[in-house]
C-alpha cells in the first residue's frame, strides 16, 4: 500500500512583487516601512501545488501544513495559505530585526518536519526579497532526503514522485522515492484566488505558535550584512547609422 502524503509548505512574507524596492537611508536593508507585504509568489505556487495534489489524490494526501518563520505579521501569509486550502498552519516567531538566513530556516524546518512527520516538503525555489535559492537544497541535505528543484510539473506514482524541470535547451524528468523536497518554479501552476467564504473559514483553522527554542533549535546569524545599495543608473543607448560608426564607438569605449 502506498504511503499517505503529509505535505509541509513553508511560506515567506516578502515585499509585494508589484512594488519597486528601495534602500533605506542607512543602507543596511531594503526599506519596508509602510510598504505592502504579501506571500512570496514562488511559495504561493507551492501551496497551490499541494492543494492540486490533494484534488488529484484525495485518498493519499492526509495533511497539508503551511509554515512560516518570521515576525507576527507573517501570520497573514499563513491565513492566505489556509484560505487557499491548507488544513492548518504553524508560525515560528522570530523578530523582524533578525531576518532568518537560509541555513537557519532549513534547521528550523528540519525540526518541524520531524515533529509533524511530514514526508513531502513543497516550497518556492527562492524568495523574491533575497533571491538566495538555497533553503530547499539545505533542507534536503540536513534531512538526507531526495530533492527535485525548479519543478515545472509534479506527478505522483505510488511511492515515487516524478518531477519535470526546465533546463537549458528543454526539460528533464527526475524520479525519486518518498520522502522528498520539491522546489517550485513559476511555470508549475497558476495559483487560485482565495474566495471570501474560504478566507472566513481560514480564521477557524488551527495555527500553532512556536519559537525556535520550542523545536530545540538555536537561532543565530552566521554572517553580517555590511551594506545594501541600489545598482548604478543605466545610461541610455545611442543610435548609429553604419557599421563603421559602431566600430568607432566601440573603439572609443575601449571595448576593441
Amino acid at each position: 500500500m502506498s504511503q499517505k502524503l503529509r505535505i509541509l509548505t513553508p511560506v515567506k512574507r516578502v515585499l509585494d512583487y508589484a512594488l519597486k524596492p528601495r534602500v533605506n537611508k542607512t543602507q543596511t536593508a531594503v526599506d519596508i516601512a509602510g510598504m505592502k507585504q504579501s506571500l512570496n509568489p514562488f511559495d504561493e505556487i507551492a501551496v497551490e501545488e499541494a492543494i492540486r495534489l490533494r484534488e488529484k489524490h484525495k485518498d493519499r494526501v492526509e495533511d497539508i501544513l503551511a509554515a512560516s518563520i518570521g515576525p507576527v505579521k507573517a501570520q497573514d501569509c499563513l491565513r492566505t495559505a489556509m484560505a487557499m486550502g491548507a488544513d492548518r498552519s504553524a508560525h515560528i516567531e522570530v523578530p523582524e530585526s533578525e531576518a532568518p538566513e537560509p541555513l537557519a530556516i532549513a534547521k528550523i524546518l528540519k525540526a518541524l518536519v520531524e515533529k509533524e512527520g511530514s514526508n513531502v516538503v513543497i516550497l518556492g525555489k527562492q524568495a523574491i526579497d533575497d533571491d538566495s535559492q538555497q533553503t530547499g537544497q539545505m533542507l534536503a541535505g540536513l534531512l538526507g532526503w531526495s530533492q527535485a528543484t525548479c519543478a515545472a510539473e509534479v506527478k505522483v506514482e505510488g511511492d515515487e514522485i516524478l518531477v519535470t524541470r526546465e533546463v537549458d535547451g528543454g526539460t528533464e524528468t527526475v524520479k525519486a522515492q518518498l520522502p522528498i523536497i520539491i522546489t517550485t518554479d513559476l511555470r508549475l501552476n497558476e495559483p487560485r484566488f482565495a474566495t471570501l467564504p474560504n478566507i472566513m473559514k481560514a480564521k477557524k483553522k488551527p495555527m500553532q505558535k512556536l519559537k525556535p527554542s520550542d523545536l530545540n533549535v538555536e537561532y543565530r546569524k552566521s554572517f553580517e550584512l555590511l551594506k545594501v545599495q541600489e545598482p548604478p543608473t543605466r545610461q541610455g543607448g545611442a543610435k548609429v547609422g553604419s557599421v563603421d560608426e559602431v566600430v568607432a564607438k566601440l573603439k572609443e569605449a575601449g571595448v576593441i
